[in-house]
């Protein structure tokens, strides 16, 4: 036969629904589609943003349950890019399917997160994390008896070397050229303001006299690696029982965290009680920490309230004086009296493994660890959804043994066996095993085995 060349050809006006591609579709977003929908999440998050749509032009056209479930998407498949969420939700008919797109519905673009982020509130994002911990609550997952407060630091999308002083406006590279030529050095190298930068005194930076000119709300701070890079700090809390987050917030990381821990308690609080698991002064929340919240001060606010503190206490050398104040002094004996119960190194192993863990898969897995997106509030909005993915992972785990797509895939085993009978018939046997469900094909067929 012989070869021919390719004619263009017209699109097919009408196509038979026979004919359509179709997906299996991914058992792990099948069983998440049917949680979602079964719990009414569509509804529920188009009637949260419908205050914020535009009164004279109608309903919108896309609706905001796809903007959240894309996001979710984000932290499942292990991208915070946005452009990376378009390309990863149009190439898989399968995460189409769990967008809910119809036939004829392109993949929203990158654009279009970004402009409907902007549009909705704070308040709207916040809603649907408190929304996913009503469902971890409704299936036994939310116990609010013990919580385990801990910070870690997310790397800004903004470099170091191009913050400037806050007074004069100098950026940093500018500032070691005039230290260079006032050296001596008048037409300085790279090599030699790397020197000059690692032999000049008072080396270290300052919030109160930096700033980053791309994104005002990073701070100065060194990672957990050692490096000084522009940072935010976010700061979990967490449900000991279960793992669940039940606060999620991002504070400047600058901030110490005695200072950042009573706004992560006050929206742990809330939320806590929004999932019928408040704490009281009648029957506290035991609250576990390490050494770093550990303060007089912190534990005053402590005493009597809601929150029973089992905080690692600092070892100070010298004699504890208390300066009339009762109250401070009762606060700590009765905090050091609790963290030498058996309970006290249970919980604290809990913490450790727990807490870790959540950072773990929220911002090394999830793929978090550098931020894309500028900005702290604009930050926050994005990270609450992403923890909310974390928390569905654990009602995932308990439906279906598997957090997240990669887990479920790896949770899978696939045995073969081969069986020969007298009657010269071969037996295949071929066994998929799942978190929750088991298969078996059997196949059997004459065979020549002298052959």
């Amino acid at each position: 036969m012989a070869l021919g060349r390719q004619s263009e050809r017209q699109a097919d006006l009408m196509i038979g629904w026979a004919e359509l591609p179709r997906s299996p579709g991914h058992v792990f977003y099948d069983r998440l589609q049917a949680v979602l929908v079964e719990a009414g999440f569509d509804g529920f998050a188009e009637q949260q943003c419908a205050p914020y749509y535009a009164s004279k032009r109608g309903r919108p056209s896309l609706p905001p349950s796809r903007y959240f479930r894309m996001h979710l998407v984000g932290y499942f498949e292990g991208i915070d890019s946005e452009r990376g969420l378009e390309w990863r939700c149009a190439d898989s008919l399968s995460l189409r399917e769990f967008l809910r797109l119809g036939l004829s519905e392109r993949v929203p673009d990158h654009s279009w997160l970004s402009k409907t982020r902007s549009r909705l509130p704070f308040e709207a994002h916040e809603t649907i994390f408190v929304w996913v911990l009503q469902r971890l609550a409704e299936h036994g997952l939310i116990q609010g008896n013990r919580i385990g407060v801990d910070a870690s630091t997310m790397e800004a999308n903004a470099a170091l070397r191009s913050i400037v002083r806050r007074d004069s406006g100098e950026g940093y590279r500018e500032m070691l050229k005039r230290l260079a030529a006032e050296s001596g050095i008048e037409t300085p190298t790279t090599e030699d303001l790397i020197r000059l930068d690692r032999r000049r005194k008072g080396k270290r930076l300052s919030n109160a006299d930096w700033a980053s000119p791309t994104d005002s709300d990073a701070k100065i701070a060194k990672m957990k690696d050692g490096r000084t890079r522009l940072a935010y700090k976010p700061e979990h809390a967490v449900d000991l029982d279960s793992g669940a987050i039940v606060a999620a917030e991002i504070h400047p990381a600058d901030q110490g965290d005695t200072t950042t821990l009573p706004g992560t308690l006050q929206a742990a609080e809330a939320n806590l009680t929004a999932a019928e698991a408040a704490p009281t002064s009648e029957d506290p929340t035991e609250l576990i920490a390490d050494k770093g919240y550990h303060s007089r001060d912190g534990l005053k606010n402590l005493e009597d309230g809601p929150w029973k503190s089992r905080i690692a206490e600092k070892n100070v050398p010298g004699v504890s004086r208390w300066r009339g104040d009762k109250v401070a002094r009762r606060a700590v004996y009765n905090n050091r009296a609790r963290l030498r119960s058996g309970m006290a190194r249970e919980a604290f192993r809990l913490r450790s493994e727990l807490v870790e863990r959540s950072f773990a898969l929220t911002l090394d897995r999830g793929g978090m660890r550098r931020a894309w997106l500028r900005g702290r509030e604009n930050l926050h909005k994005r990270y609450l959804v992403h923890v909310a993915g974390y928390n569905l992972g654990l009602i995932m785990r308990l439906l279906i043994g598997a957090g997240t797509p990669k887990e479920y895939l790896a949770g899978i085993s696939v045995h073969l066996m081969r069986l020969t009978t007298d009657a010269d018939t071969l037996i295949g046997i071929l066994i998929v095993t799942t978190g929750t469900e088991t298969a078996m094909l059997l196949v059997s067929f004459e065979a020549n085995l002298h052959d």
